[in-house]
């Protein structure tokens, strides 16, 4: 087999692409975009195709190569279904298995760094993304972070591994390569003898600073690394294929949410919001948002709806008027038909989004 372990010294992310030497498929986890030249390169030396293009979850300190690895190879991109990235071509889901010339790759679900984080499983190889560093973890305090989740999931899913399970991470900041789940359960400084009490309250004080391209990747990863609607026309409407289920592509989601929800317009939008008989729910991410809102609306990121909806006083009542909106209409109109799905039966969604309302 193929195994490459790439890495990019900006961000400090490490890339993985395996690759099966007989039928030449070959799949990449959390590729770079500053790096797509190398990927290219090594897949045109190698004589690769590449099937996949996985991500552990929607990155903070990168902007992902997915959707340009798409356009330039006709990849598939998959993220988690919990990330809100409702554009790439599948929504991975707990338990999937990617497979690819004889080989399979396993998803492991491991919520806690961001409510959609993954892990992946191939052979006796542990890609833990941001969920389990050698001798630490990812941290919890923003994109929807639950240490508590983060816990639960390093100590009953990844440390039930093998102990002699190669863990290789999405980041490591001192120049290390490569641990063990052994390694990991006895020597890691965060989770070595720590009570799930004391792991939330380690978490909890880290008090790091922010990434720098936090404002910038968050937005973009949503949509494979690229401009939402050159994302948008870049998804290859068509049905893929995956054990135990078929799906479609986001776009395609996109536009059956919206032969079950209610669109209005700005003008109606408007209307309803001067006469104060609806409640307004931006789903946009928080660098957005704070860049630019409707007066009073209330902040859930489509990636976190699910999890934080109820704790809005606001929404507590499944009667409530509620007008939903993004940047262009697209994940607003999956966030009405989730509203929908959860109980409430009375969600509109703006055409057009934040975009239209600025114009």
């Amino acid at each position: 087999m193929i195994f490459r372990q790439l890495f990019d010294d900006a961000t400090w992310t490490y890339t993985y692409l395996i690759a099966d030497p007989k039928t030449k498929e070959a799949v990449i986890v959390d590729p770079v975009n500053t790096q797509i030249d190398i990927y290219l390169q090594l897949l045109e030396t190698e004589n690769l195709t590449l099937k996949y293009s996985l991500e552990s979850h929607v990155h903070a300190d990168h902007i992902t190569a997915g959707g340009l690895l798409r356009q330039k190879t006709g990849t598939k991109t998959a993220v988690s279904s919990l990330c809100g990235a409702e554009t790439a071509d599948i929504q991975i889901e707990d338990g999937d298995v990617f497979e690819f010339g004889g080989e399979e790759i396993k998803v492991i679900s491991t919520p806690g760094h961001t409510p959609g984080s993954i892990s992946f499983l191939w052979r006796d190889r542990l890609l833990s993304g941001d969920s389990l560093f050698i001798g630490g973890c990812g941290r919890t305090d923003f994109q929807g972070g639950d240490a508590g989740a983060l816990y639960d999931a390093i100590t009953q899913r990844l440390f039930t591994l093998p102990d002699d399970t190669l863990v290789y991470p999405g980041h490591d900041y001192q120049g290390r390569w490569v641990s063990t789940i052994q390694q990991e359960k006895t020597n890691n400084p965060r989770l070595t003898g720590k009570s799930r009490k004391e792991f939330i309250e380690i978490m909890e004080n880290l008090n790091l600073p922010h990434p720098k391209l936090i404002n910038e990747a968050v937005p973009a990863n949503r949509y494979c690394g690229l401009d939402e609607d050159e994302c948008q026309d870049a998804v290859v409407r068509r049905e893929l294929s995956l054990p135990k289920r078929t799906m479609g592509t986001g776009a395609d989601k996109v536009a059956a949410a919206k032969q079950v929800i209610t669109e209005i317009t700005v003008d109606t939008a408007n209307k309803l919001i001067a006469e104060e008989c609806i409640s307004v729910v931006d789903v946009r991410e928080g660098e957005e948002y704070n860049a630019g809102h409707i007066d009073n609306a209330i902040l859930l990121p489509r990636g976190v709806l699910e999890f934080k909806v109820a704790s809005f006083s606001e929404l507590e009542n499944k009667s409530t008027a509620i007008l939903v909106y993004c940047r262009t209409g697209g994940r607003s109109a999956l966030a009405a038909q989730t509203l929908q799905e959860l109980g409430y039966n009375n969600v509109l969604s703006m055409v057009g989004g934040f975009e239209a309302w600025s114009k």
